[in-house]
């Protein structure tokens, strides 16, 4: 390939999801000329087959659900939902699939697109496949940032391929419910998939390795989710593993570790996430394909000489959620452009260009019934890393807020402080509507506010968010006046 079939700009970014695409429109706001390489969707995973489908398909099982439990709904929420609205809906949210938006932005944008499949080829060098079968090369003056996210992890089953298995994409965007479904995993692809189709009347089986569900978060969160579960009418097995699955005329045919066996129209694999990593050229700087890309806090590549790769999103391993790779992408494209002017590391201007959230404040929620909120440590965290904390739980269900979303609530908050600073390091939150109490945690988290300016921070009456009023309460009486 000559020079004359290569295109030069500032700077290329390789996967086009909202991760790329915050990268881009960093950079090219700050006067760098970007391209922005996609072989799938604009938009990537998240628009089309996680996130904007899977709320979809959830939000009418979480309001029906709720509403089941308020006095005067519960006959008329007790009905089937409108399957054919709900899967309508959620095509909507996924855009029914077409990028024709999100490439219009791109073009409002200024960011240039080049469609086909991106490897990198040697120090800011990428070769796009296109798809008419062509190539271009592409090179950067300044960054090639690698946004290339994750994929499905399936296990090493005999056969794996004839079984056509589910994955979260299959999950999220079927046509149609399946008369009967196995899940195998705990965690939240498990569990808000399972709520999903359970609600939508799928018979649902879920096989877990281990003894509960959601074991990256607080016990008493995947006891409560796996309640709700069971009383939705959901098979819960614990303590099992999938030893061979065949497909047998349109059903598959699933055998135990304990023995039993399972038959079903579907089985869908959510057993962690791998990275997009195994055919973009990382073998062309000496990388390893299919490894995670280990970055610095400035999302700089740390093996490679030069900082000029970046890795951002899911591709790092750092936080796989998509609001944290869209705030990394935001570091990542304030650090390329004040690297391309001249800006020296360690000015003052530097300071909003290092991410920390990553480690110190990460926010998720799982949108089961009932949701599950957390960010920052967790007692699991604390015994790990020795990390001395005092536990703080209350049960959501004394407020008065809570119980004008159900008499009969059942939730429980969770506050970790440090004893020492007198700050709030980690919080969980289980129960309907807790979603939103989230951000006021991770402001407090990421803010280090003493507990003595929490005290002034007053909640309204009657919200489940005068929760925080109770836990400062609980940890005075519990810590303070045994002093």
């Amino acid at each position: 390939m000559s020079a004359e079939d290569t295109r030069t700009y500032d700077v290329i970014v390789i996967g086009a999801g909202p991760v790329g695409e915050n990268v881009a429109d960093r950079t090219t706001a700050a006067g760098l000329s970007t391209v922005i390489v996609e072989g799938e969707l604009v938009g990537g995973e998240c628009s089309y087959w996680a996130c904007e489908p899977s709320k979809a398909l959830l939000r009418p099982a979480l309001l029906r659900a709720e509403a089941g439990r308020v006095p005067g709904l519960a006959p008329g929420a007790a009905g089937p939902l409108d399957t054919t609205a709900v899967l309508a809906h959620r095509d909507r949210m996924a855009a029914h699939w077409n990028d024709d938006g999100q490439v219009g932005w791109l073009k409002t944008a200024g960011i240039d697109l080049q469609r086909g499949h991106g490897r990198l080829d040697g120090p800011r060098r990428v070769t796009v496949s296109t798809p008419d079968g062509g190539a271009v090369r592409l090179e950067a003056r300044y960054a090639v940032a690698v946004c290339t996210g994750s994929s499905a992890a399936l296990p090493d089953l005999p056969g794996l391929a004839a079984l056509r298995p589910w994955t979260s994409r299959e999950a999220t965007s079927a046509p149609r419910p399946p008369g009967r479904l196995a899940i195998v995993g705990a965690g939240v692809v498990a569990t808000e998939m399972a709520t999903a189709w359970r609600a939508l009347g799928t018979e649902v089986t879920l096989l877990v390795r281990g003894t509960g569900l959601l074991d990256r978060m607080e016990p008493f969160a995947g006891e409560l989710v796996a309640d709700r579960l069971r009383e939705a009418g959901t098979d819960l097995r614990f303590g099992v593993a999938v030893t061979t699955a065949a497909r047998t005329g349109g059903e598959v045919r699933v055998d135990l570790s304990d023995g039993g066996r399972l038959i079903a129209d579907e089985i869908l694999f959510a057993t962690g996430r791998t990275p997009r990593t195994g055919d973009i050229g990382l073998e062309t700087l000496g990388l390893i394909p299919g490894d995670w890309l280990t970055t610095d806090d400035t999302l700089t590549v740390t093996s490679v000489p030069g900082q000029w790769l970046y890795a951002v999103g899911d591709v790092n391993g750092r936080a796989l959620l998509t609001h944290q790779g869209k705030y990394q992408a935001r570091i990542a494209g304030a650090v390329i452009a004040a690297r391309a002017c001249g800006t020296p590391l360690g000015s003052e201007r530097w300071s909003r260009h290092v991410g920390t959230a990553d480690t110190a404040a990460v926010p998720q929620v799982v949108f089961t019934d009932p949701e599950v909120a957390g960010v920052g440590l967790t007692t699991l965290d604390a015994r790990r890393t020795g990390r001395r904390v005092n536990v703080v739980d209350y049960d959501i269900g004394h407020l008065a807020g809570a119980l004008q979303h159900d008499p009969g609530y059942r939730g429980r908050a969770r506050a970790l402080i440090d004893p020492d600073r007198r700050v709030l390091v980690g919080a969980t939150f289980a129960g309907s509507g807790v979603a939103e109490l989230l951000h006021s945690a991770t402001v407090a988290i990421t803010g280090e506010i003493p507990l003595e300016r929490l005290w002034h921070a007053v909640p309204p009456f009657p919200t489940i968010s005068e929760v925080w009023l109770r836990l400062l309460e609980t940890y005075r009486d519990q810590y303070e006046q045994a002093k």
